[in-house]
């Protein structure tokens, strides 16, 4: 899908009646919430944060939260509900396949890259994360006919060599998803 078709489907999910809604009780990705409720606040880097759920749920909970996406549709969005719920995120529209968002070494406690599966991220972003930080990941799973932007069955851990893999799932459904909670060794 491109970034104009991602606007579009962005606007499109931004109606009216969800606004008040979505803005007063952000819904986190459930690996996410479960993952980080042992963690200390810190920096948290979302990437690919789409309308920023996220992103949304872990300023309200303490963390410094820094969100990218390519889509400025889903960013207006995110900084608007930001604003309502007087929450300071920084965010950043940068097309990550194009890697217009450089990833600081070691900078960040947590990176979120939830519904999204793009191979040489997962090898950017790992760098990044501060010893002991964590990542969290979600990616859709490959089906047949269904191969692009998504993860073979049995892949997913195999984008994140070097670090200790804390959770790996992958979920049945209408929607199968792989999940990864890795943490960066303490040397």
């Amino acid at each position: 899908m491109s970034l104009a078709e991602w606007d579009e489907r962005h606007r499109a999910a931004d109606d009216v009646n969800r606004r008040s809604e979505r803005a007063a009780s952000p819904r986190p990705t459930p690996v996410l919430s479960q993952a980080v409720e042992s963690l200390p606040p810190g920096n948290a880097l979302d990437l690919a944060c789409g309308r920023g759920e996220d992103a949304l749920w872990l300023a309200q909970n303490g963390w410094s939260v820094t969100a990218v996406d390519g889509s400025p549709a889903a960013i207006g969005i995110l900084t608007r509900d930001a604003q309502q719920l007087n929450l300071r995120i920084q965010t950043h529209i940068a097309n990550l396949e194009a890697h217009e968002f450089s990833i600081a070494a070691g900078e960040w406690d947590l990176i979120v890259i939830c519904k999204y599966f793009q191979p040489d991220l997962y090898e950017r972003a790992i760098p990044g994360l501060t010893p002991g930080g964590v990542m969290v990941a979600t990616a859709l799973l490959a089906a047949p006919g269904k191969h692009q932007h998504r993860v073979a069955h049995g892949q997913f851990t195999s984008y994140f060599e070097g670090l200790e893999i804390l959770h790996s799932e992958e979920t049945k459904g209408a929607h199968p998803i792989a999940e990864i909670v890795a943490r960066r060794v303490v040397a």
